[in-house]
């Protein structure tokens, strides 16, 4: 499949975004990736569940929510890759981005959250009602969205958790119970935080993928 791939610049205000968009000839759709917990679009983790989608027909772009210089205050700190208003704010400036940026101007777009990049793909979902069609959340923290985000939302959310990530399950389970969108929790056996067992991360690309092509770009 032909894929044509840019560097994005995004003017969030208070800062400029870097980005990778990789668009395959003929996107369906295109998914904005929202890294957290000092990840950043250099994960091998959301890398590999991209180029998932790109060979199923839908376009990504792998974002870095902090400039290198708040990454390396937050590598001291670990405190801005929780400031979800933030992250949040600046997930919603890339969707602004996609809706109007050639070549993704016009395709239905999709958010992928990690950690804590979940909460921010929520709230730029509840920003963005008209223009999100669906979010796939993988080992986030919906819970840190908060409440007026969660009930704001009106696509529909999947959350990915592994099985042996106690903890994370429970906060998902609590966010999605305030969800007054469409939801559903995938529960991958025998996964921990990372999804670094066999087969789990490849079991999170294909329910991602499925959860996009089928639940959000399927609508008009």
């Amino acid at each position: 499949m032909t894929t044509a791939s840019r560097t994005a610049r995004i003017d969030a205000g208070d800062a400029t975004l870097v980005g990778d968009l990789v668009l395959p000839e003929t996107a369906q759709g295109v998914v904005g990736f929202a890294h957290g917990s000092g990840s950043s679009r250099h994960s091998p983790r959301n890398r590999a569940v991209a180029g998932d989608l790109q060979e199923s027909g839908l376009g990504t772009l792998l974002l870095d929510l902090l400039t290198p210089q708040e990454e390396r205050v937050d590598r001291e700190t670990a405190g801005l890759r929780f400031d979800i208003p933030l992250l949040g704010r600046r997930m919603t400036a890339a969707v602004d981005w996609l809706g109007e940026h050639p070549p993704a101007a016009g395709l239905p777009i999709g958010l992928f959250g990690a950690s804590t990049g979940a909460a921010a793909a929520l709230v730029a979902a509840a920003e963005r009602p008209g223009q999100v069609r669906a979010v796939v959340s993988r080992g986030g923290r919906p819970d840190l969205a908060g409440d007026e985000a969660l009930t704001a939302v009106r696509a529909p959310v999947l959350l990915v958790v592994g099985g042996e990530d106690h903890q994370v399950l429970r906060l998902n389970e609590e966010a999605a119970a305030r969800l007054t969108a469409p939801y559903r929790i995938h529960v991958v056996p025998g996964a921990t935080h990372l999804f670094e067992e066999p087969g789990a991360l490849e079991e999170v690309a294909a329910v991602a993928r499925d959860w996009f092509r089928h639940m959000s770009f399927r609508w008009e």
